[in-house]
């Protein structure tokens, strides 16, 4: 089973980025889209709400491929030694097909994720996934779309062009981390 899990996950990963492109655009100031996921810890979420009352960062993948900048940016966020909000990961797959396989989508990468990060992994799949690919855009999607959500679930930050040094020093300066010169 296991073998097979590993088979189905890049091949409705595939399916899931066939769709057709949509213009990138930065959301910030409007509230992120209620729409409803859930943790490889299977703890059921309702974004932003579940977060009300706090900033959080959240990273949105669309491919597998982007796991590499996901990668990137916690190793910036970990390094930076400082005390940032909480950080999680929304692996988002639109589409109704990739919908129906979640489960096993959800154990293979479960596989790769140790169990203790588990509850900062929310998975958002189907009509949901759909409604953040409209909301961001999915041109480029190996990068991550990193979102920094003030304590009524609005957009404080966001950045979509792929990990590096100035926007991460962006985003520490509009959390209040680092001084700017």
């Amino acid at each position: 089973m296991k073998h097979f899990v590993l088979l189905l996950l890049p091949l409705l990963l595939l399916l899931a980025s066939c769709g057709s492109t949509i213009p990138n655009r930065a959301p910030i100031g409007e509230r992120f889209p209620r729409v409803e996921g859930k943790s490889l810890a299977d703890e059921e979420y309702v974004l932003p709400d579940a977060f009300e009352g706090q900033r959080v960062i959240l990273i949105v993948a669309y491919k597998q491929k982007t796991q590499f900048d996901v990668d990137r940016w916690g190793i910036g966020f970990f390094t930076a030694d400082l005390d940032l909000p909480p950080v999680y990961e929304i692996p988002t797959i639109p589409g109704m097909i990739p919908a129906l396989f979640k489960g096993s989508i959800d154990e293979g990468m479960r596989s790769g994720i140790p169990s203790q990060s588990w509850s900062d992994v929310i998975t958002v799949y189907g009509s949901g996934g759909s409604t953040l690919a409209e909301w961001t855009g999915t041109e480029n999607p190996n990068n991550a779309r990193v979102i920094l959500l003030d304590e009524n679930g609005k957009v404080e930050w966001f950045y979509d062009e792929g990990y590096g040094l100035p926007p991460l020093e962006s985003l520490l300066e509009k959390l209040g981390s680092i001084e700017t010169e």
